[in-house]
């Protein structure tokens, strides 16, 4: 009776860990895709910042290698990402009693063109903006600029993986 309790319980343990087997840890859910392919993404934006471009691209591929399994390919991925940076502003945000601002606020916005080659109800071309505030006695220059970009991209960059692939 033993015996048969514990080859019981070995089965329905080994069930278990079986069908848990096609969840991602990362919330990433990328079907049967075995590639990615991330374009350039231009700046378009009225300012422009020149390193912008590149970093945002950078920071888009290394996500999606990072927290799934893909490849990154230059052409004919399964699943593609294009676009352009759509804006780039700074903007007052409070005041003192001087009437000066106390604090300003960077925002990038992105337009994302998505295909998924192996599942087309998947497609959506969506804009996607965030933020990130500063003192106004700071020029965005050195750590400042860095540490905005830095959160900014990082939370564009993860709102688009959750659009994409990261629907449960």
């Amino acid at each position: 009776m033993k015996k048969l309790l514990y080859i019981s319980t070995f089965i329905v343990s080994s069930l278990l860990f079986i069908s848990c087997g096609i969840y991602s840890f990362t919330g990433g859910d990328v079907g049967n895709a075995k590639t990615i392919q991330v374009d350039y993404f231009q700046n378009q934006a009225q300012l422009i910042e020149p390193e912008l471009s590149q970093q945002f691209t950078q920071e888009l591929q290394d996500l999606f290698t990072r927290q799934t399994n893909l490849t990154l390919t230059s052409s004919n991925g399964d699943l593609y990402f294009s676009g352009e940076i759509t804006s780039y502003r700074i903007t007052p945000m409070s005041a003192t009693s001087n009437q000066t601002a106390a604090q300003n606020r960077l925002t990038i916005s992105v337009n994302v063109r998505y295909v998924n080659k192996l599942d087309e109800k998947k497609n959506f071309e969506q804009q996607f903006s965030f933020y990130s505030d500063y003192p106004a006695t700071s020029q965005l220059t050195g750590g400042v600029k860095e540490t905005a970009f830095k959160e900014i991209l990082e939370r564009i960059t993860q709102d688009i993986f959750n659009a994409s692939v990261g629907k449960w």
